[in-house]
């Protein structure tokens, strides 16, 4: 299982409005491509999905941007690449007649695996990404006397 470059581009989109989330203010697609170096276009059409979806919602106006539509810590992991990759638990039973029992086999360990990737995508919150990067931020930094 791989992090697509559109999740990983639209997560550290949403880490970038978290960071400013306090503030109240919207932030700009320039902003945030220039921040995180991320194409200015496909920022746009992420950030359009994510909008569809209730993650983010956006203020027009010269001081409009991109906002997150709750606090990091009430938007979870799973919820994000739900609304990019379409990620919902496909446990369904159809044409299990029509299957030989190698490919029975093989799709019940990856419907496993798969559930067990959501599970623990639905127990990390955008808040946690922050802290954790935060927490990096501080080990990388070095005192020098």
């Amino acid at each position: 299982m791989e992090l697509s470059c559109k999740s990983e581009y639209a997560i550290l989109a949403l880490l970038e409005m978290a960071a400013h989330y306090e503030s109240g203010e919207p932030l700009q697609i320039r902003q945030i491509a220039a921040q995180q170096n991320i194409p200015d276009r496909y920022l746009e059409q992420l950030l359009a999905t994510l909008r569809r979806g209730g993650i983010v919602k956006s203020q027009r106006g010269s001081k409009g941007g991109y906002l997150l539509t709750r606090e990091p810590r009430k938007i979870i992991l799973f919820e994000i690449l739900e609304c990019l990759e379409g990620l919902e638990a496909q446990v369904g039973e159809e044409n299990v007649n029509s299957k030989s029992t190698d490919s029975s086999v093989i799709e019940e360990i990856w419907q496993e695996a798969s559930r067990a990737a959501n599970s623990v995508l639905q127990k990390y919150t955008l808040q946690d990404l922050c802290e954790k990067r935060d927490s990096r931020h501080q080990s990388y930094i070095m005192y020098y006397i």
